[in-house]
């Protein structure tokens, strides 16, 4: 599948990968799934949001094919034997990972076309802002910042900082999909052109590159107020 196939089927709204799944330092998972899934949902050939895949389940926000539990099947010599009276007691549930912030990701390969940076986490309580930066050396390539009482206005901003020279904000956002105390998952594609931003599998943002040699950049930043379960960089087939 080529990069136009991919991003085709965007969905409307309002770097250290080489094929593989890569994590930072504070990862206790050496050898994470080459391909990027839905959090707990192992899933084969993913496809970017909103674009059905071929034969195989969809990329998270689609409908992936789940096993149903057997319904009972009366035979003649019994079936598929019915629950016990009482309550079902419901099962346990699973421990939360939460990685250390400020997060860091050293990009070794720098950045690249179809690269795909993943981020599961929970906005804190009471939250100012949540930043999550691309640098390359003391530049900033992305800096992505969702800001939750700017004058009393909820606001995303994105900028670049080039040569200890930021430039002009960008600040259209069609929704801000952050909300304190709830979860999100956030995705960053990179194109040869542009990063492009989805939230709960809903696109947010595009931002056309200002630094473009993409391979300088060298290290994923994510601080301030979020909690950190999951961050995976990996390419789209």
């Amino acid at each position: 599948m080529d990069l136009s196939d991919a991003l085709e089927d965007w969905p409307s709204g309002g770097n250290q990968s080489t094929g593989s799944g890569m994590w930072s330092g504070n990862n206790p998972n050496p050898n994470p799934n080459p391909n990027p899934t839905w959090p707990g949902q192992p899933q084969p050939n993913p496809t970017w949001p909103g674009q059905p895949s071929a034969g195989g389940p969809t990329w998270p926000g689609g409908q992936p094919t789940q096993p149903s539990w057997p319904s009972p099947q009366p035979t003649s010599g019994g079936g598929w034997p019915s629950p016990a009276p009482g309550p079902t007691p419901a099962p346990p549930s699973a421990p939360q990972r939460s990685l250390s912030v400020p997060y860091y990701h050293q990009l070794q390969n720098g950045v690249h076309d179809k690269m795909l940076i993943t981020i599961v986490g929970t906005v804190n309580p009471n939250p100012q802002k949540i930043t999550v930066d691309l640098n390359a050396g003391h530049d900033f390539a992305f800096h992505f910042n969702p800001r939750f009482n700017e004058d009393g206005h909820k606001v995303i901003v994105r900028n670049s900082c080039i040569g200890d020279k930021w430039g002009k904000e960008e600040r259209e956002i069609s929704n801000f999909p952050f909300v304190p105390g709830q979860r999100f998952e956030m995705k960053i594609l990179c194109t040869n052109t542009e990063y492009r931003v989805a939230v709960n599998n809903s696109h947010i943002v595009e931002y056309k590159h200002r630094l473009p040699n993409l391979r300088a950049i060298n290290r994923l930043s994510i601080y301030n107020d979020v909690t950190l379960h999951d961050v995976q960089v990996t390419r789209l087939p």
